[in-house]
């Protein structure tokens, strides 16, 4: 058996791999993307289609949905799959994602319910997933002098969002628009659970935007209202409410504790936050995550009610994970035994107080935690799964 791999890049793309051939799956890679992004669909169509005539695949996988591919597998009948590991994805809304040859994986139920009606035969709900052979490995090899560098109270591995924040793009937005949205983002920062930004844009607020935002009138969203608004409250607001929320967060936690910060972003408006350049994903990362006392996961709140590959990651490390209350995480661990959660900002301050100062209890909830995702939640288990949705519907 063999597949098609279309990359672009990934962070997870490796360790998916590593999963398929694990099943014994021959896995072909069309590495183009991988360093050119601007890559045109046509290219794309041009380039599988002509690896599609030359060889015989089972199907073509990708990380996140590419509607061309879709387009030249459906032409080609041969099955395309996909697994979503971002939100928002908006190729979603295009018109590809009703093509009978997809089998779309969706990591949130959010947004799996949002784009099932679209295709009921071809889409799928599948939570993400970490290769904890992988992290045992780098924790393995690591030297004392390695683990003590990465040391910490409190860390958070992350984007600030500043630098890639589509909010700030938006220039000549009225008084009254500026002081909506700030309003939006003020309420939605009190409540954890329920996202509500989409279904407050107000049309009043989106025909200014219409003025505004060139990617409204761009392929998936121009002329479906239904993109334009997704697009506004996910990419724009969503943006800008990850950079207020992370930046209020890490503010607060450092006024009382020692906080760590590894980022690429612009920590100048940050307040006695250690900060640190950007890290490794693959070989230094999992040294902050066991070393750390505490690893603080903050979700950008466009993932609705799913779990980011963080928290699979920090719990994959035998990290101790303090993160936000979404929807979905009691079906996935276990609040206050495999990790602890916060629905705001006092009971974050309370319980990185309190676990800071209980180290036998801290400890037995990372090794839960471990313990659970490597029962659960390695990519093996996750594409094992994969593969028997794709054996009924193949």
């Amino acid at each position: 058996m063999e597949i098609l791999f279309y990359r672009y890049n990934s962070i997870c793309e490796p360790d998916v791999i590593m999963a398929f051939q694990k099943f014994g799956i021959t896995v072909t890679e069309e590495r183009t993307q991988m360093t050119r992004k601007n890559i045109t669909p046509a290219e794309t169509v041009d380039t599988v289609g002509r690896l599609l005539t030359e060889r015989k695949f089972l199907f073509v996988f990708s990380i996140n949905f590419f509607p061309a591919i879709s387009e030249v597998c459906e032409i080609a009948q041969i099955p395309y799959v996909c697994w979503t590991v971002d939100v928002p994805v908006m190729e979603l809304f295009s018109s590809a994602i009703k093509n009978k040859c997809n089998r779309i994986f969706l990591f949130d139920r959010t947004q799996y319910r949002y784009f099932y009606e679209k295709n009921p035969e071809g889409i799928f709900y599948l939570p993400l997933a970490t290769n904890v052979q992988r992290w045992d490995a780098v924790l393995k090899a690591a030297k004392g002098t390695e683990c003590s560098a990465y040391a910490s109270d409190i860390s958070f591995v992350g984007s600030l969002y500043n630098e890639k924040n589509a909010y700030h793009r938006i220039n000549g937005l009225s008084e009254y628009a500026k002081g909506y949205i700030q309003g939006l983002i003020e309420a939605q920062l009190q409540v954890y659970g329920v996202n509500f930004i989409e279904s407050m844009l107000t049309d009043r607020i989106m025909k200014e935007m219409d003025l505004l935002v060139p990617e409204l009138h761009l392929v998936p969203c121009d002329g479906n209202p239904d993109a334009q608004r997704y697009l506004i409250a996910n990419e724009h607001i969503g943006s800008e409410l990850a950079e207020t929320e992370r930046k209020r967060l890490l503010n607060a936690l450092s006024e009382i504790f020692t906080v760590d910060l590894y980022t690429h972003s612009d920590t100048s408006g940050l307040r006695g936050v250690r900060a640190h350049k950007g890290i490794d994903t693959h070989t230094q990362m999992p040294l902050v995550f066991y070393n750390s006392k505490i690893n603080l996961n903050i979700t950008m709140r466009p993932i609705a009610t799913g779990l980011s590959l963080r928290i699979y990651d920090v719990c994959g490390c035998g990290g101790f994970l303090l993160t936000n209350w979404q929807e979905e995480l009691p079906e996935l661990y276990e609040p206050g035994a495999e990790v602890e959660i916060f629905g705001s900002k006092e009971e974050m301050l309370d319980k990185a107080g309190y676990y800071l100062e209980h180290e036998e209890e801290r400890a037995a909830i990372a090794l839960r935690g471990y313990e659970r995702t490597v029962a659960e939640h390695t990519y093996d288990r996750r594409i094992a799964e994969m593969i028997r949705v794709l054996n009924g519907t193949i």
